[in-house]
């Protein structure tokens, strides 16, 4: 570090110009969820392909995150939080001027793509500016202010979201995203630069993130499109095999790679694996999000502001709550909480399925329901971040955090593709589903029943991955707190 960086401190400008590079990513980039209906509307292109859209911003992010975090500590984090500002900048530019018609696929998936550069680059930076710059009691302050930049902007994306589209026009959230994030440009310039210190023999792993990247690109388009294309089709096989191909590729290349970006021996660790999956379920359960904005959109024909408000429980829960799990973690551990998280999202999601019911019902249910997911999430994620990071070695925890902070990104992603391509691909054509009318009697209106039925077994693929999410951390999570179980040994190298 330079000298400057031994005796800088962060102030209230750098730390707010941070927070405003946070909020463009969490709160106006995820509005996505809410608004897409309008957006695939106006722009004239189709459901399936705004459902790539929408994923793909988190699927940037969470490839790309690990490796923007650790090229921030070796080129400069300030660096990269400025870049970050620029993609936040041309992203959301790109998005909000996409012209309606043969051009506007273009701008609007080059736009998404650009925001979730965006996201892997602003909060790894900034995080680990926050580490560097601030110690003691303001380095929580900091960081408490930070993740309420992230959860409260995501909890309150979907409102936002529905309230700008209906009363301003949906371009101007992504406008105003491009000030927001050029204002915080401006707010941390000047700040002293700070690298970690140079480790000898670093190469980066190109080759490793661009089979990662492929495989996933290839996974996502497959998740999201193969209904459309055909899931025996040539062109869905061929997605299905080049994820396989790259993905054995990318495994053999990460092994007994001493610079890969994805480090496997972090996973000989169960509870750091078992918390790194489950996190990456819970996360994809956020695709409940978008399916019943498209049900209360498309089978019953509320605005998008209307639908959003319905989630202002989800807002105020994760704000007012995530503390609390602090509190029980410190009380019983990790595994707990844990699987009270999820046994909550577990009952949201079981009161958003019966989509047979009158729309007023299911109205009071939805608001209900978001309530409990964000009680849910705040229950789970401190504890399930401590089960991850305090069971690692020292020299393995900046690798550790940011494979789990992957997890999350990823995990969004492919929850949100997977949710909406069965509720699109059912909507589209339910001849195959009907049966379930002889099981579940749908009351009123008989118009909508195939929103309806997609959206129940949408709802329902939800509920399985988080099944599985809970089934990771019973098998792998022990009980007790940590400082009640034997210390974490640094490791030995090799993979």
């Amino acid at each position: 570090m330079t000298q400057a960086t031994d005796t800088y401190r962060g102030n209230d400008r750098l730390l707010y110009g941070i927070i405003l590079g946070v909020l463009a990513f969490w709160l106006f980039a995820q509005t996505t969820l809410n608004i897409a209906p309008t957006m695939a509307a106006d722009l004239q292109v189709d459901q399936s392909f705004m459902n790539i859209a929408v994923s793909i911003t988190a699927l940037f992010s969470g490839i790309f995150i690990v490796v923007v975090g650790g090229l921030a500590d070796k080129v400069g984090r300030v660096k990269m939080l400025n870049l970050g500002f620029i993609f936040s900048i041309v992203g959301s530019l790109l998005v909000g001027l996409a012209p309606s018609g043969a051009l506007g696929g273009t701008f609007l998936m080059l736009g998404r793509i650009f925001q979730g550069l965006s996201g892997a680059f602003v909060m790894p930076s900034s995080l680990a500016l926050v580490k560097a710059y601030w110690d003691g009691a303001e380095r929580q302050r900091a960081i408490s202010l930070w993740s309420m930049g992230s959860w409260g902007g995501s909890g309150f994306a979907a409102l936002f979201g529905g309230l700008m589209a209906e009363n301003v026009g949906w371009r101007w959230i992504f406008i105003i995203a491009a000030a927001v994030s050029l204002i915080g440009l401006l707010m941390v310039r000047g700040t002293p630069e700070s690298k970690a210190p140079s480790k000898e023999g670093y190469k980066f792993d190109l080759a490793g993130v661009l089979t990662f990247m492929v495989a996933m690109v290839a996974l996502q388009i497959y998740a999201t499109q193969g209904a459309k294309f055909g899931w025996g089709s040539p062109a869905s096989l061929g997605l299905l095999a080049a994820a396989v191909i790259f993905g054995v590729a990318f495994y053999r290349i990460e092994s007994g790679n001493p610079n890969a970006f994805v480090q496997f021996r972090l996973f000989r660790n169960l509870t750091y694996t078992g918390a790194t999956i489950s996190n990456l379920l819970l996360n994809a359960t956020a695709g409940i999000i978008m399916v019943a904005m498209l049900l209360l959109q498309e089978g019953g024909s509320m605005t998008a502001q209307r639908a959003g408000l319905l989630t202002i429980g989800y807002a105020i829960t994760i704000m007012a709550f995530i503390r609390v799990g602090e509190k029980l973690l410190q009380r019983f551990g990790p595994r707990k909480p844990m699987l009270w998280g999820c046994y909550i999202v577990g009952l949201s999601i079981l009161l958003l399925m019966p989509t047979n019911l009158m729309l007023g019902p299911y109205t009071v249910l939805s608001v209900i329901a978001f309530s409990l997911f964000g009680l849910g999430l705040a229950f789970y994620a401190t504890p399930s971040t401590d089960a991850a990071l305090s069971n690692l070695p020292e020299d393995q925890a900046g690798a550790g955090a940011g494979i789990y902070k992957m997890a999350s990104s990823l995990g969004a992603s492919f929850g949100v593709a997977i949710s909406s391509t069965i509720y699109t691909a059912i909507a589209g054509q339910n001849d195959a589903f009907r049966w379930i009318e002889g099981v579940i009697t749908f009351v009123g209106r008989q118009g909508n029943l195939a929103s309806r039925e997609a959206a129940f077994f949408a709802l329902f693929a939800n509920l399985v991955m988080l099944v599985a999410a809970i089934v990771s951390i019973v098998t792998t999570v022990p009980a007790g707190r940590s400082d009640e179980r034997s210390p974490v040994q640094p490791s030995a190298q090799g993979t």
